[in-house]
This record gives structure tokens, C-alpha cells and sequence, in this order.
């Protein structure tokens, strides 16, 4: 009850898939991992002659460290960390403990963290995790979210609505088409998010290998590192500073704001067809929709999903703006916000699910849908204007106008008014069943 940030207390439940991926433990994790990797990766090129290669048993019992990092290593990490006052350097210390157990290791121990400096572990250890995050958890439920809307887009293809534009009558629609636009939209951005990739830099105190070359320099350690960071599953980045410049994070971070923007446009357009009376929403018992108004059925998932997009769209914004600058080959203001990477996925997630728990509520309304066409006739000026203009007709636009702009018409007197105009029997038999979708 005494949490600081709703996502760890009132949102717990619905944001805890993202720990994994996004807490400190696996912060600590994934830098232990990267640590590791690249000193199994020192072990296995044949220049550095002073780390043999290592024995089948020893590297088992290395990735057995990451496989079975617990809450227990995080705190001895926290320890070391109590004492170093830096995050890094105490997983090296966690790891050179570990190491020293290992037969034939603890005379190896300088070789972890070798000629580093610690945002070669930091990026490549967020790197890591946002991949996993992307594709274990944001994606799949973006993808249930799409065929949900599609799903609902192709059920309700042929049912006739009115549509507004400007918020004033206009052409009528239909509610498939109007939710199809946004899951069209959505897809798009569901595949740029899919073919993303966050990119590694790796090469020391300011971005040139120099301390690994004065360590070895028969070594090719561009080559090196390009291999290595491809094997993490990320794109090497070839020149840097001290820091990835984090262009990778405001690529990402765009994606996300765009996918927030189209879900918070469907929001608001949820919103107000259910204020309309075109969406219902299905009664859940026990329920209460106001304090003090018993009748009350809001849209609150959609409110919800609205809020919780607005945080997670200004948050995105910020790291996309922010991180990219840094002074010189580095200052540390991009630490402190690479931190809160996960409460912005926290918040995406929180107003996925509150979407897809108000899209199970919904259910159309066809007696509301059906009594707005029959109070806007005057929407059939388009057709028959058009028509018009089919067979040449000057002025057809005008004509309507006259007709109907600011008039009070009916269907029967616009029917009317047709049959006096150089129609076809057919067209004026297609303007009396209109719309017909």
C-alpha cells in the first residue's frame, strides 16, 4: 500500500510480465550475462594466449551462473555496490567471486571486464532486454489487440452508420470501416516494431579499442567486436564515443509513440460511440459506474487506456529527445532515464489491456444506428449530386445546396425532389434503398 509508482502497486498484477526484463535484478542479470559472454568470447580467440581456451566443464559452469542468477546474487551485487558506490563494477566484483570458485578460473579473474569501460556492458545488457521485452511480451499482445480490432472491423463490415465529419452529419459508413482504419494503422506500426533492432557499441573508454590494443594488438578487435555484438543479437554500431548515442532507443521510442497515438485516437473514437449510443456496453455484475448515480455504465476502459497512453507517450518522447545528446564522448544524464524504459512499456501494456477489456464489452447498437440515418436524410444530397454530375448535369452541386444546406428535408421529400431530375430508374431505385453498404 505504501508504493511509490501504481505500477508496482495498484497495476502490479498487469505489469509484472515486464519484470523480467525491466527491473533491477534483471538489469543486474543481463549485465552479468554480457560480462560473461564476452569472457567466454576473450577465452575462444586464439591471440589472446595469456586466457587458454577453456575446458567444456568450465564453460558450463559459467552460463550455469547466468542461467541460475537469483534475488540472492542481486543482493550480494547491491552489497558490492555499497561498497564501490557503481553498479558495474560490482557485477565484476559478484562475478570475479564466482569465478574464483570455478577450477582453473581464479587466476583468470582480470580478464572479466577486460579493457571495458561500463557502457559497453550497459548498452549491450538494455539492448538484450528490450529484444526480449519487444518480442515476449509488447509484441504478442499488440498482435491479440490487431486481430481483435480486425475481428470486430470484418463483423461489422455491412452494417450501416452516419458518419460526422467536423462533427456535423455526413456520408454514411459503417462501424467496420471506421474500426479497420485503425487496425490497419496499427499493423503498420506492429511491423516496424518487428523488423526493429537496437544496435551495441563496443569499444572502450571513448569508442577506438585503445586499451584492448595495447593489451594485444595482433588482435583485430573492430572484427571482434562486430562479432560479438552480433551474437547478442544486436546491430554493431561503427563509430562511437564512450556511449551508444542511444539513436537505437529514439528509433524505438517513436514506433511507441506512434502505436500510442493510434490507440489513444481509437480510444477517444470508442469513447464517443459509446456516448452516441452506437456501442453499448455489456453490464458486468456488481459494478458500479457512479457514486452516486446508480443509472451509469461508463467507458472507463477507455478512459483508462487513454490516461495510461498519455504517460507512456511522454515518457517515449522525453527519451527520444534526451537521450541522443551528450556532451563531448559522454555525460551520465542518459543513466538515470534509461532506467524508467520499463515503466513506459508498463504503462503501453496497462492501456493494451484495458483496450481489449473494453472492446469485449462492446455491442452495436443497430436501433441507434438505424434512427440517426432516419434523422440526417439530408445525407443523400452527396449521392444524388453525384449522379447528377454522372450525366452532366451543370450546377448539380449547387442545385443540392439550395436544397439542403440549413433546410429541414425529409427522405421522402429529397426522394421527391430526385424523381424530378434526369435520373435513371435504376439510380433512383439505388437512391431509395441508400446506403447500401
Amino acid at each position: 500500500m505504501d508504493e511509490l509508482s501504481p505500477l508496482d502497486g495498484r497495476y502490479r498484477r498487469k505489469t509484472e510480465v515486464l519484470r523480467p526484463f525491466f527491473s533491477e535484478e534483471a538489469l543486474m542479470r543481463a549485465r552479468a550475462e554480457v560480462e560473461m559472454r564476452y569472457f567466454l568470447a576473450l577465452a575462444a580467440e586464439p591471440r589472446i594466449r595469456d586466457l587458454p581456451r577453456l575446458k567444456a566443464k568450465q564453460v558450463n559452469a559459467l552460463m550455469k551462473i547466468i542461467e541460475r542468477f537469483s534475488a540472492k546474487d542481486a543482493a550480494a551485487i547491491r552489497g558490492f555496490e555499497r561498497k564501490t558506490n557503481h553498479d558495474v563494477k560490482a557485477v565484476e566484483y559478484f562475478l570475479q567471486s564466482k569465478l574464483a570458485r570455478i577450477a582453473g578460473l581464479k587466476a583468470r579473474t582480470s580478464f572479466l571486464h577486460f579493457a571495458l569501460t561500463s557502457e559497453d556492458v550497459n548498452n549491450l545488457a538494455y539492448g538484450i532486454l528490450v529484444h526480449r521485452a519487444v518480442k515476449t511480451v509488447i509484441l504478442p499482445d499488440l498482435n491479440v489487440l490487431h486481430r481483435t480490432l480486425a475481428a470486430m472491423a470484418k463483423r461489422l463490415r455491412n452494417v450501416p452508420m452516419l458518419s460526422f465529419t467536423h462533427g456535423q452529419p455526413a456520408t454514411p459508413t459503417t462501424p467496420g470501416k471506421e474500426i479497420a482504419v485503425f487496425a490497419d494503422r496499427l499493423k503498420r506500426q506492429i511491423m516496424q516494431l518487428k523488423s526493429f533492432r537496437m544496435q551495441g557499441k563496443f569499444g572502450g573508454a571513448v569508442g577506438n579499442y585503445a586499451a584492448h590494443r595495447i593489451a594485444y594488438p595482433d588482435v583485430q578487435w573492430e572484427v571482434f567486436g562486430r562479432k560479438f555484438m552480433r551474437s547478442l543479437g544486436l546491430d554493431p554500431l561503427t563509430h562511437t564515443t564512450q556511449i551508444n548515442p542511444h539513436d537505437d532507443l529514439a528509433e524505438l521510442s517513436h514506433i511507441m509513440v506512434r502505436m500510442n497515438t493510434i490507440l489513444l485516437d481509437y480510444s477517444r473514437d470508442a469513447w464517443l460511440y459509446i456516448s452516441r449510443g452506437v456501442f453499448a456496453q455489456k453490464l458486468v455484475a456488481g459494478e458500479v459506474g457512479s457514486s452516486t448515480m446508480p443509472h451509469k455504465v461508463n467507458p472507463i476502459d477507455f478512459e483508462n487506456a487513454e490516461g495510461n497512453l498519455g504517460l507512456s507517450t511522454a515518457l517515449f518522447s522525453h527519451f527520444a529527445q534526451k537521450l541522443p545528446v551528450s556532451r563531448l564522448q559522454r555525460d551520465l544524464s542518459d543513466s538515470t532515464v534509461q532506467r524508467n524504459i520499463g515503466v513506459a512499456f508498463g504503462y503501453h501494456l496497462l492501456a493494451v489491456a484495458s483496450l481489449l477489456k473494453g472492446i469485449g464489452k462492446l455491442t452495436v447498437d443497430r436501433g441507434t444506428l438505424k434512427h440517426e440515418l432516419d434523422m440526417h436524410p439530408e445525407v443523400l444530397a452527396e449521392a444524388i449530386q453525384i449522379l447528377l454530375r454522372k450525366h452532366g448535369v451543370d450546377s448539380a452541386y449547387e442545385q443540392l445546396k439550395k436544397v439542403t444546406r440549413g433546410a429541414k428535408v425529409t427522405r421522402a421529400s429529397l426522394l421527391e425532389f430526385a424523381a424530378t431530375l434526369p435520373l435513371t430508374k435504376a439510380e433512383l431505385q439505388q437512391l431509395k434503398h441508400w446506403p447500401v453498404v
